[in-house]
């Protein structure tokens, strides 16, 4: 498990790809969006 490895962090990331490992940081955007809706 290494650079070369397509289903690890570090091989989607010298890949260049997402997957459920190497979210395209949906999760922190959902929360603010959940917090400035509860806020108005």
């Amino acid at each position: 498990m290494g650079k070369g490895d397509r289903k690890s962090r570090k091989g989607k990331i010298t890949k260049g790809t997402y997957g459920n490992r190497r979210p395209r940081k949906a999760n922190k955007a959902a929360a603010t969006t959940e917090k400035e809706k509860s806020e108005k």
